[in-house]
């Protein structure tokens, strides 16, 4: 390559690089701890873009010009390039530091070198590597509900394991939420590079935080790549599993799309059907007799044209906070219902592309990858945990519930009046009354408030009491003409699984002996059920802290790990133990009671219909982790005779 090209190269990369990713790893890759100086040290400000590391525009140019020259000297880019040289943990740790801005609590180390493929030599490795089963456990037999995000990940990981599996899927088409979710303006919350499988590195995305489409692209390219399609049933429901007392194994019920209906025989059951699927809209007086279109975001029409029309949102929930500005651009009036005003967090990035330079980066330079992700997982792993919990000491009137949290709330304020200006009207409407960490908080490119000052946008906050032929009627008596409703009102969250059917050895079906009240055992096992698992299941959701995908990942690991104990003991059968189950559910309750989204008089979709929350996981990421690394045998019941070996 002509060193002129490669300059090129070099400037697009630094000029897009994460400086603090790529200083840790120039000090990883050159031995050269130079790059660890303090003036270099990132200063992290929350919700700004943090690229730069806060660093000073005269911090950033010595850097740059140090990286270049490293850059050069060790021949990234070019053929034969340099390679990682293995480092103490000592040192790991101290780049871990650096990079975090921040010490990294000790407890985290092992996490972070599994989640970040580094091993405790400094070298690269498989995040997530799963072994090959025993001949025992390949033996096994699986099928999984639903090829989604989870679903994809559970079969993966089993091929990889040598376990038979069916995957069944009842849509057209693989991908869950990013298959059925196609509004306008639909993109996920989570940065690419963390919001993806750590076992499959993608250094082409797009945009930092990807659309739909990209994504759906994503997940279906990784069925192809790992040759799932052999393994595939699509348009096909599971319509209930059924434990064979007998047999000792699962009749998995099917139906397709002609109505044909099959059993399969299974081993083990793993549902990834998810909990954002099934769609709410509120039973208004007289719904049923409005003349227009009418639907939930989840199932948008295409068919429907907005343009010219006079269109209703209700909700200001994570959906309808991407796709509203769309609308409002097309619709001649929009009016916008909204119950609570939603907590935005300023995300300067949210629509930005991938720049250039920092895809050649993540390509070429051994490691930048690993530290970028690294930085990544940690802004979102425990940063802002310890301002969503309950300081009892505190009084915030029902505002804020610590110091640190009432420092949020005046933090976000202050940016939603600055995007407000002159428009006072607003304020009341869009500062929410309630704590950070109360409902989930949304990501702010700086649309929303700016579609809400538009002449052709209205923002009610009265309550609906009834829709006619055609209008909307709130609390206030007015009446609202609309042509088209849109609802952005969420899903049943708290019906986990339903309709599918899970009928166990004692004939009682698990979401009826549940009765909306979910639980599980680590989010996966449930007493009674046995050999049967759930990914994202009761409580595995996540608020302030993490990746879904991170969850999902914990939740396999131990899910592998329980079929390969199965096998060792030599058992048919495996299932929690009642008072394992039940402390561990009493644990979760009670950290929930201490989060923002515990208290009592805030609603949100995390609790179901009595006010307990269903879904959340209320303790540091760390802990689930260390929790699901490999299954406890003493938590479990084992039965039966399998392979020849005593139960």
């Amino acid at each position: 390559m002509p060193d002129q090209d490669l300059d090129t190269l070099l400037d697009e990369a630094l000029r897009d690089a994460h400086l603090p990713a790529l200083a840790v790893t120039l000090a990883h890759l050159t031995g050269d701890a130079g790059f660890l100086k303090a003036e270099w040290r990132p200063r992290y400000i929350p919700y700004t873009d943090n690229r730069m590391g806060g660093l000073s525009p005269a911090a950033q140019d010595k850097l740059r010009s140090a990286a270049r020259q490293a850059l050069r000297e060790h021949g990234i880019g070019q053929k034969g390039g340099a390679k990682l040289a293995p480092l103490s943990t000592a040192k790991l740790q101290t780049l871990m530091n650096f990079v975090a801005g921040a010490d990294v609590p000790e407890r985290y180390l092992p996490l972070m070198l599994d989640e970040l493929g580094l091993s405790e030599s400094g070298g690269l490795q498989t995040p997530f590597a799963v072994k090959t089963s025993t001949a025992a456990a390949a033996g096994l037999n699986v099928v999984v509900a639903g090829a989604g995000m989870s679903g994809i990940l559970a079969a993966i990981q089993l091929k990889q394991a040598g376990i038979s599996f069916t995957l069944i899927e009842r849509n057209a088409d693989v991908g869950g939420t990013w298959y059925e979710n196609i509004y306008p303006g639909c993109r996920v919350d989570s940065q690419n590079h963390i919001y993806s499988y750590s076992f499959i590195a993608n250094h082409d995305w797009p945009q930092h935080f990807s659309t739909q489409g990209v994504l759906l692209a994503y997940f279906k390219d990784c069925v192809d790549k790992f040759g799932l399609h052999d393994h595939l049933r699509l348009n096909t429901s599971v319509e209930k599993a059924v434990f064979d007392s007998a047999a000792r194994k699962w009749q998995v019920h099917t139906k397709d799309a002609d109505g044909k209906r099959t059993i399969i025989t299974a081993d083990a059951v793993i549902t990834a059907v998810g909990q954002l699927n099934k769609p709410k809209i509120p039973d208004y007086p007289g719904r049923d007799d409005f003349h227009g279109p009418q639907f939930h975001s989840a199932r948008w029409r295409k068919d429907v044209s907005l343009r010219g029309k006079r269109v209703a949102i209700v909700g200001t929930g994570a959906s309808s906070y991407q796709f509203a500005p769309a609308v409002a651009r097309e619709a001649a009036h929009l009016t916008v219902y909204q119950r609570s005003a939603p907590w935005m967090a300023p995300t300067p990035d949210y629509h930005f592309d991938v720049g250039e330079g920092q895809k050649w980066l993540l390509h070429h330079l051994p490691g930048y990858a690993s530290w970028y992700r690294f930085w990544l997982f940690w802004t979102i792993t425990d940063g802002v945990y310890e301002a969503v919990k309950v300081d009892p000491a505190f009084n915030g009137n029902g505002q804020s519930i610590s110091a640190a949290n009432q420092a949020i709330r005046e933090t976000l304020t202050t940016y939603l009046k600055a995007q407000i200006g002159d428009r006072t009207d607003l304020i009341d409407k869009v500062v929410p009354k309630y704590p950070f960490g109360g409902k989930r908080t949304l990501r702010d490119c700086g649309e929303w408030i700016p579609m809400l000052k538009r002449d052709n946008v209205e923002l009610v906050t009265e309550k609906i009491t009834a829709i006619t032929q055609d209008c909307i009627i709130t609390t206030d008596g007015r009446e609202h003409p609309t042509d088209v409703i849109i609802y952005g009102t969420g899903f049943h969250a708290s019906r986990f699984l339903e309709p599918l059917q899970i009928v166990g050895p004692r004939g009682e079906e698990l979401t009826a002996q549940w009765a909306g009240d979910a639980r599980a055992y680590l989010g996966m096992t449930v007493p009674d059920y046995p050999n049967f698992f759930c990914i994202y299941g009761p409580n595995t959701n996540l608020v302030v802290n993490g990746s879904i995908v991170f969850f999902s990942e914990c939740s396999m690991r131990y899910i592998l790990g329980c079929l390969e104990l199965l096998a060792e003991k030599g058992a048919a059968t495996m299932a929690p133990r009642k008072d394992v189950f039940d402390r561990y559910n009493a644990h979760v309750d009670a950290g929930n009671a201490r989060m923002a989204w515990g208290q009592a008089g805030i609603a949100n979709w995390y609790k179901n219909d009595s006010g307990r929350v269903t879904q959340n996981w209320p303790f540091p990421l760390v802990e689930y982790w260390e929790a699901t690394r490999a299954p406890n045998p003493d938590d479990f019941i084992f039965q039966g005779n399998r392979g020849g070996k005593a139960g």
